[in-house]
């Protein structure tokens, strides 16, 4: 009964949040605070947890969740998303990201959501191994999983974001990881740091990969080929901790290079909206989760062996 009790003050409380003007409030609670609204407010149906810690390595930060859509089951073959939260390479947690895993998983992804190691106790390119290492994971387990190896996408937001792009840019990283990275169908990048040198010193990526030398090698935007995987690049315009113009450059240099990519942005969005809009309670904010899921879709669509012409 108390619990109960509780959980109801805490959820008068959201909603006032949320339509008293006091949103705000929320957002500075960061991800825990904006998940568990989620939950509380009813989320997305048709999506549940599957797997909780799983590791895909060693290490203590070195474990994934799982989500899948409801109706999933063994033997199902559902593409995949491989999404990388966002924290300044410093901060996050898989588990207070169940609102993106929600989200996606009720579109009918099966939702792989990593954590991977932060600084300061790790620095550039540790992180780019850990999310590599995920991936090869998926790519390796996922259809126990009810998921397809063969359709993998990657998603990300902010610094996640720049692991995603950093990962299907250069092809270095899945193959040390034992994966094969033509598998990766295609990147949705929320809000992602793709060309930002000179690194602002004392920032959060100086401090992660700050003394790399040369410092282009950190930079996904020097990567950018026209073999890459498509990409889905978006950014709020009101976005003034990762600038809008990372998005933009990357765009041209893939589309100069004669590769897919589509460039979003949303007006009237700020850096944390942009993901806030993958939460139930936040899709007013723009039409994020729609118009990602249509590229991602579309990116790990099923391909069709041509019928030989003997049978045809």
């Amino acid at each position: 009964m108390r619990r109960r009790l509780i959980k109801y003050l805490f959820l008068l409380g959201l909603l006032v949040l949320l339509f008293g003007g006091g949103a705000k409030l929320l957002v500075a609670g960061g991800a825990k605070s904006l998940n568990m609204g989620d939950r509380l407010l009813g989320g997305d149906g048709g999506a549940r947890l599957l797997v909780s810690g799983e590791p895909y390595d060693k290490g203590p930060r070195q474990a994934l969740d799982i989500w899948v859509p409801d109706h999933a089951q063994a033997g199902d073959r559902l593409p995949v998303v491989v999404f990388f939260y966002g924290g300044g390479w410093n901060s996050g947690a898989r588990e207070d990201y169940g609102f993106a895993g929600r989200a996606l998983a009720a579109q009918g992804f099966v939702v792989v959501i990593p954590d991977y190691r932060l600084h300061p106790k790790a620095h550039w390119p540790d992180f780019l191994h850990d999310s590599a290492a995920a991936v090869a994971w998926t790519q390796r387990h996922i259809a126990g999983f009810a998921g397809d190896p063969d359709r993998i996408a990657l998603m990300g937001h902010s610094a996640g974001a720049y692991n995603a792009a950093m990962l299907a840019l250069d092809p270095q990283w899945l193959r040390g990881a034992g994966s094969d990275p033509s598998a990766i169908r295609g990147v949705a990048g929320l809000a992602g740091p793709y060309d930002f040198l000179p690194m602002a010193k004392g920032g959060s990526a100086h401090r992660a990969m700050g003394k790399v030398r040369p410092p282009e090698r950190t930079q996904p935007i020097a990567f950018a080929r026209g073999d890459a995987p498509p990409m889905w690049l978006a950014s709020g315009d009101e976005d003034d901790t990762v600038r809008p113009r990372n998005s933009r450059n990357l765009a041209a240099a893939i589309e100069r290079a004669g590769g897919q990519v589509q460039l979003r942005l949303y007006p009237g969005v700020g850096h944390s909206g942009i993901v806030m809009a993958l939460a139930a309670p936040f899709r007013s904010r723009g039409p994020v989760l729609d118009e990602a899921t249509d590229f991602l879709r579309v990116a790990t669509a099923r391909r069709v062996s041509p019928v030989p012409a003997a049978a045809q």
